[in-house]
């Protein structure tokens, strides 16, 4: 598989772009443990052109996390493609465009995923972009707006034809949000249908090594992308790449070896922001992570982590934990 010039091996396994999760520390990790491509939180196209500092701060990248893709929404054409050209000055790989976003914020202003209700805008928005920036743009996206409108098939060729390197679908449509299962015929009929040249990118739902498996034997997609599963679980990659490469799984990686993982993440956060702020950044992936799953009586616990705004505190529950594993360890 190829976006520009950019070589990834057998099926390849992305990380998703998401807001207040993707930032450079977990990308870090999450390259580490064998992310083949990891994209920054989305950006606003509207805040690059005003120069927001938080927003501009969101295209820093390392080329340590190489390849990197950076993501932007909006719904006006010239600040989209203004904002394609501040990105462009990064050097990121890729420019990827946001629409696919459901939450009312984003969708419900007409970016993101409310693109899917003004399919010509959508289009402008992609040809210019493309024509505006040497690097490769790619196009993430749903199904359709609702379940009376799935419309990826045809929209899929329209984007193909204004020049994107790669799309990205969201087996799920607008109104679904992250509500019940995704659905993967539709990725799987873009994928097979003789039109389409361009890598396809399956999103939803990957859980597991072997959901990853499954969705490229039963899709035949090029590569697959994990959001929500990596959420205070970045070695969630190492796990699916020695599955699909026919390797034992890791048994190094047990409770005690994954929460030095999410310590470490802690204190790059940390280091690279300030005490409270890397603490915000982290919180999320701490108090959600699945190597908790079995310690009775959790949700205090889970609390406290939420709400601890000082690193001696977060850390002296963590070794409490580490001290009372769950059953089995793992």
């Amino acid at each position: 598989m190829q976006i520009g010039n950019i070589t990834f091996g057998p099926r390849p396994v992305f990380l998703a772009p998401m807001e207040d999760v993707t930032d450079i520390g977990f990308r870090l990790l999450c390259k580490r443990f064998g992310a083949s491509m990891v994209y920054t939180e989305f950006v606003s196209a509207e805040a690059l052109v005003r120069s927001v500092k938080c927003t501009l701060d969101k295209l820093v990248i390392r080329d340590e996390e190489r390849p990197v893709g950076i993501q932007i929404y909006g719904r006006d054409v010239e600040a989209m493609v203004e904002a394609a050209r501040i990105v462009e000055q990064v050097s990121p790989d890729v420019i990827d465009l946001n629409f696919g976003c459901p939450v009312k914020k984003v969708a419900g202003k007409g970016a993101g995923a409310g693109m899917l209700r003004n399919i010509p805008l959508m289009l402008d928005i992609t040809r210019e972009v493309v024509k505006a920036v040497k690097v490769p743009v790619t196009v993430k996206t749903r199904l359709g707006w609702d379940l009376n409108n799935i419309i990826i098939g045809d929209l899929a060729e329209q984007l193909q034809d204004c020049g994107i390197s790669a799309l990205t679908i969201h087996g799920r449509t607008r109104s679904q949000m992250y509500t019940g299962n995704a659905n993967w015929q539709p990725i799987a009929e873009v994928k097979s249908n003789p039109r389409i040249h361009i890598p396809i990118i399956g999103n939803g739902d990957i859980t597991s090594a072997e959901d990853a498996e499954r969705a490229f034997r039963e899709s035949g997609v090029d590569a697959v992308m994990v959001g929500r599963a990596t959420f205070g679980r970045p070695w969630i990659f190492r796990e699916i790449r020695r599955h699909l490469d026919g390797e034992e799984p890791d048994t190094a990686m047990d409770f005690a070896w994954k929460l030095d993982v999410l310590e470490e993440q802690l204190r790059i956060n940390i280091e690279r922001i300030d005490e409270y702020r890397g603490i915000l950044h982290t919180r999320r992936h701490l108090a959600n992570s699945p190597i908790f799953k079995g310690i009775p009586n959790f949700r205090p616990t889970r609390i406290a982590i939420l709400r601890a705004e000082r690193y001696d505190d977060l850390m002296a529950i963590l070794e409490n934990l580490r001290k009372n594993p769950p059953e089995g360890g793992n």
